[in-house]
């Protein structure tokens, strides 16, 4: 399967319990997830890594016999043309001092991720982390001149098992494909982050 493009990113903040925390205030928004995709917001890249490594072979009989294989260590490195300054730093898991200021608290917050591409033949693709740690190692700076000078916002995700036990079969990631006739969007939302539901819309009167 090749893709092509990256179509959207989005995350939720997740309780220990790996329920999502839909509050404006305790999590990242009133529904609980935020799709990075505002006024010249949006992810310029998205590099899964760590899927599978070569398996470790077993030799018996002058010849290999077995295969064992590790677990998934899912990692990816991330890039945004912008993202909420506020939302960036809560799923970082820095906190509001109240005096315009943000700092780093310990344990980091769980964060769930979706990660939504498209095949060259225009099939939705995503791939979806239950449970994770958002990290920004360092921050770039460079001088104007006659030309400004950007440095966009690079982090890695580092994937871990979920929370719960009967989401994504114990795997710390899971890929869904729209060209299945079992694809179900809302169900995968809610696999995703921690039984998030839609808001119903209200019929116009």
């Amino acid at each position: 399967m090749s893709t092509h493009g990256v179509k959207d990113v989005t995350f939720g903040l997740i309780d220990s319990a790996g329920a999502l925390i839909a509050d404006a205030t305790k999590g990242i928004s009133t529904t609980g997830i935020y799709l990075v995709d505002g006024d010249a917001e949006g992810a310029t890249q998205a590099d899964v890594t760590g899927l599978e490594a070569d398996g470790t072979i077993g030799y018996a009989n002058d010849g290999p016999k077995r295969v064992s294989n590790g677990s998934m260590e899912p990692k990816v490195s991330l890039e945004f043309l912008d993202i909420n300054f506020d939302i960036l730093q809560k799923l970082k898991g820095f906190v509001n001092d109240g005096k315009g200021g943000w700092t780093r608290q310990l344990p980091k917050p769980h964060v769930a991720m979706l990660v939504h591409s498209r095949s060259y033949g225009g099939v939705d693709i995503y791939e979806g982390f239950a449970n994770g740690q958002l990290i920004e190692a360092g921050m770039k700076h460079g001088t104007d001149n006659n030309n400004e000078t950007d440095a966009n916002t690079t982090l890695t995700y580092q994937g871990l098992d979920p929370l719960k036990a009967d989401v994504f079969g114990g795997q710390p990631y899971k890929i869904w494909t729209s060209a299945d006739e079992g694809f179900d969007k809302a169900a995968m939302m809610s696999e995703v982050f921690g039984g998030y539901k839609a808001a119903s819309s209200v019929p116009a009167k």
